[in-house]
């Protein structure tokens, strides 16, 4: 089969083209995967610049997110048959294959049903955005109805999944946008309140939206040194999530002076300590999403697809940044 192989880190000519096996059934649980769409996200660009998490392990592989058609399955599998169209994220970190490739083996476990009202190409491009976005607001947040959030980079991957997701829950959303297209874009998803942050300060825009108290929950998808000056934005006990690693340059005093509770998401956790159940949990948020995204209520914004072959013009795109939605692979 087509794999794309991450021949040693660095820049997107690392990422190769060639003739691989095609994998094969090891578990009584695994589900042969015919992929259709792999999914790119920013975890993919940094993997390949600074190597994967498991460096004795090469060539890699690397995408997490995929969707594909079961081509066979495993003696003991049971809630999937051959036909069945899925998606799912999973390997891509290194260890596991990824799904820059035509083909790949996964647990049943891990995966759940395609949105029947999606292509191939748009159910790629969402599970980890999902994953995140969920795992962030619902699970770290504990966002409920009737409070307010601050969502930055609300056109991005996670961010705009975000957006739906706070409104669905019944809360009043402010993000961060950096031109009219994207703040149109956000308006259309639902968001309360478009903050222009490259004209605005954004933490006075947010406090004056609040009455000066500052948001209940703030998201935060960029990283330092927006993580400490979003600090100011939050009221006092409130929430802010980040999806960044904080760096050794962060200032906590406001945080502790505003005594905040900070939360860490990182939905690759599972995967990456081999946590079946949380695994599990993941596919059953991926199965609410599906059934979301069939009632219309829930949409993933695909921007640009590029066949497999062009998977080192897709990295130079999406680290070229401001990013609309999400681009994806055609395998």
């Amino acid at each position: 089969m087509k794999a794309v192989l991450m021949t040693a880190s660095g820049t997107p000519d690392v990422l190769q083209v060639q003739e691989i096996p095609k994998p094969t059934l090891k578990g009584d649980k695994d589900l042969l995967v015919r992929l259709k769409a792999a999914g790119i996200n920013p975890i993919d660009t940094k993997l390949r610049q600074r190597g994967t998490f498991y460096p004795d392990q090469m060539p890699a592989i690397l995408g997490c997110d995929g969707a594909g058609i079961v081509e066979a399955v495993g003696s003991g599998v049971q809630n999937f048959q051959v036909g069945d169209e899925i998606y799912f994220c999973n390997g891509g970190l290194g260890g596991h294959p990824g799904n820059y490739a035509e083909y790949t083996v996964i647990d049943e476990r891990f995966v759940a049903k395609k949105p029947t009202s999606l292509s191939f190409a748009e159910a790629a491009a969402a599970p980890l955005v999902l994953i995140t976005a969920w795992e962030a607001l619902y699970d770290r947040g504990n966002l409920q109805a009737g409070r307010t959030t601050l969502i930055h980079a609300g056109a991005g991957g996670v961010g705009h999944v975000a957006i739906q997701l706070a409104k669905l829950q019944g809360a009043t959303v402010a993000t961060t946008v950096s031109t009219e297209e994207k703040a149109e874009f956000v308006r259309q998803l639902g968001a309360d309140q478009v903050i222009f942050y490259q004209q605005t300060d954004f933490v006075q825009a947010t406090l004056d939206w609040t009455n000066g108290e500052g948001v209940d929950l703030a998201f935060d998808t960029v990283g330092e040194p927006l993580l400490t000056q979003t600090f100011p934005a939050v009221r006092v006990y409130g929430d802010i999530v980040t999806i960044l690693t904080p760096g050794t340059d962060t200032e906590w005093k406001v945080a502790r002076n505003r005594n905040l509770r900070v939360s860490l998401e990182l939905m690759l956790t599972p995967m990456l300590t081999g946590m079946v159940e949380a695994q599990q949990e993941q596919a059953r948020i991926l199965r609410q999403c599906a059934r979301l995204i069939d009632e219309g209520k829930l949409k993933i914004q695909l921007t640009q697809t590029f066949p497999l072959a062009e998977a080192a013009n897709a990295h130079h795109l999406l680290e070229s940044g401001s990013m609309l939605g999400k681009i994806v692979l055609e395998c």
